[in-house]
């Protein structure tokens, strides 16, 4: 940047690190997107084409962004887990969010057409946050408590459009029926009035979905010859895990090796 009598102002710029040797989380959420979900018609009480798109941008921003070391996702958010050790513009707050939400929001927009036939009506917005957690197990419990939302969420939003698709109430009557209700008494209407065995349906509703970098096979061009080779590459890949027990993190130990 060329020296001038106005540089100076450059030292009001506030300082935003975050905190060094800490796991670093940046969690997105959509803004307004009951009213979005409604205006573009998902699918009630999950939309298999909205989660695939929500996929398919993390796993972008995982691709332009490496020091990503694990996503998780799950209704119309995202969280990226940066290791201890990043350095990524010195940890700037402001620009690690900047970075990571343009590159989602992006991908969004461009992608919509690769997964919903209906136009985009306008464009979704997000806001996105940055938390610091010292130790491994914060950051571990972090991701289990937003697993444990997306079980909470989605066994309240399966019984309730269960109740209205199916049942024939409406969203305040089903409001109703499941005011002050519990777990079990959800999966017990599920199972007695609708014949729905929550434990079976699929795991990306229940779990969440986690990207993390597994090895692939993957075609390349020969820079030296022309010539396709074959090679191995770690790339952004969709799990629907329990990450909440031990057995997801002893069979990828190198998510906490960074």
């Amino acid at each position: 940047m060329a020296n001038s009598k106005y540089e100076y102002v450059r030292h009001f710029e506030s300082d935003d690190s975050l905190l060094p040797n800490t796991w670093i989380v940046v969690r997105i959420d959509g803004k307004g997107f009951h009213k979005f979900s409604q205006k573009h018609g998902f699918d009630k009480p999950n939309d298999r084409r909205a989660i695939d798109l929500m996929n398919h941008c993390a796993k972008k921003v995982m691709s332009e962004i490496y020091d990503i070391v694990v996503a998780y996702g799950q209704s119309d958010e995202y969280s990226f887990v940066f290791p201890k050790s990043c350095n990524l513009y010195s940890r700037r707050a402001s620009k690690i969010l900047s970075m990571v939400c343009s590159i989602f929001s992006a991908n969004y927009v461009m992608a919509w057409s690769q997964f919903f036939d209906e136009p985009l009506l306008y464009a979704p917005s997000f806001d996105s946050r940055a938390v610091c957690y010292p130790s491994d197990q914060n950051m571990r419990d972090y991701l289990s408590w937003r697993q444990a939302d997306c079980h909470i969420n989605n066994l309240y939003n399966t019984t309730f459009w269960n109740i209205v698709l199916k049942g024939g109430k409406t969203e305040t009557e089903a409001e109703a029926v499941l005011r002050g209700s519990f777990s079990k008494d959800k999966n017990e209407i599920l199972f007695t009035e609708y014949n729905v065995n929550y434990n079976e349906i699929d795991a990306i509703w229940r779990k969440g979905s986690t990207v993390i970098r597994l090895p692939q096979e993957v075609q390349t061009v020969s820079s030296r010859t022309g010539e396709s080779v074959t090679r191995t590459k770690r790339i952004p890949t969709v799990l629907h895990d329990d990450i909440i027990g031990q057995a997801f993190w002893d069979l990828y130990p190198f998510l906490l090796e960074k």
